[in-house]
């Protein structure tokens, strides 16, 4: 049996029906149920068995020896929270009680980190473990991954098989839900449905030009395949990036938005909201060195076919983009 935290979620709800696609038919799925806005994610995912996150480790105490692996990627992912106090108990606490978990029984553990862990890329974006306590991150949402993973390095008492992943940004079906904290891909499609343009940043930095703050978006399929391969090859226990290991603009995000719908790319130029101004990264690109050294040689997604696929096959089709 597998145990998918997270499961309700964009990235969580998509990992469980891939696996379940790849024949993993056995999966438990942990999330806060009441939350209806999320459920329709779970549309692929009849049948499977689901528990409450808050009872979650007493409800499984008896099944544990059943238990082959945990996907572990719930977690509060908002970047514009600055209560730290709701970090310390979803992404710090629940994170260190279900490593405790993990290892007294023995299961291997797969856990999301994120690339918020990196700030402003002071320190570039290797995911050695070296680096781990220079980091800075620049919202307490990456500072909670951050805590999460210098405390996960210095445990002498581990799962038999453990990850964690730096997400960069991800893309994709089953998103809908997010607000806000939704891809820019996602964005732009709702933007130009209704307005006939994008809304981008202006750059508040004089080295990027309006539109041209670098990301590494991936699509979602390719964290989907990456977690397969990882829950199946079982390659060294580390913290290893998410990532395609290529920048790419948001110019060139909306450019491809647009083309995957049919339309000519306008755009409306707005200034970075305050709150985020001065914590808002202009430039991310994942190292893939470490995962491509373990055995992971699959071609990823380019961001132009990527959003082409997720745009024509998901949101052009979907009842629930509004």
């Amino acid at each position: 049996m597998l145990v998918i935290t997270g499961a309700a979620g964009f990235i969580g709800s998509c990992v469980a029906s891939h696996l379940r696609s790849a024949g993993y038919a056995d999966m438990l799925l942990v999330d806060d149920f009441n939350r209806t806005e999320k459920l329709p994610n779970l549309q692929t995912l009849e049948g499977c068995r689901r528990v409450d996150r808050s009872l979650f480790f007493t409800e499984i105490q008896n099944d544990t020896r059943h238990i082959d692996a945990v996907i572990h990627l719930g977690a509060r992912t908002d970047t514009t929270e600055f209560d730290m106090d709701i970090f310390d108990v979803l992404n710090i606490n629940y994170s260190k009680e279900m490593w405790a978990f993990c290892a007294e029984h023995h299961i291997p553990l797969i856990y999301a980190s994120s690339a918020a862990t990196y700030g402003d890329g002071a320190h570039g974006y290797d995911d050695s473990h070296f680096l781990v306590d220079d980091l800075k991150p620049l919202n307490p949402y990456g500072a909670s991954k951050n805590i999460f993973d210098s405390w996960v390095l210095q445990q002498k008492v581990k799962p038999p098989f453990w990850q964690g992943l730096k997400f960069f940004n991800v893309y994709g079906p089953n998103e809908y839900h997010k607000g806000r904290m939704a891809s820019v891909i996602l964005h732009a499609y709702r933007q130009i449905s209704e307005t006939g343009k994008v809304k981008l940043f202006r750059s508040h930095k004089v080295e990027y030009k309006d539109g041209w703050q670098l990301r590494d978006f991936i699509y979602v399929k390719d964290v989907c395949s990456m977690i397969q391969w990882m829950l199946e090859q079982k390659p060294y226990s580390g913290i290893y990036n998410i990532g395609t290991g290529t920048a790419r603009s948001f110019y060139d995000l909306a450019a491809a938005t647009a083309q995957a719908m049919g339309k000519t790319l306008e755009i409306e130029w707005i200034d970075i909201p305050e709150d985020i101004r001065d914590k808002y990264q202009y430039f991310t690109e994942a190292k893939m060195d470490k995962l491509h050294a373990a055995g992971y040689a699959k071609d990823v997604y380019s961001l132009e076919a990527g959003i082409t696929e997720y745009v024509q096959h998901f949101l052009m089709k979907s009842e629930y983009i509004r």
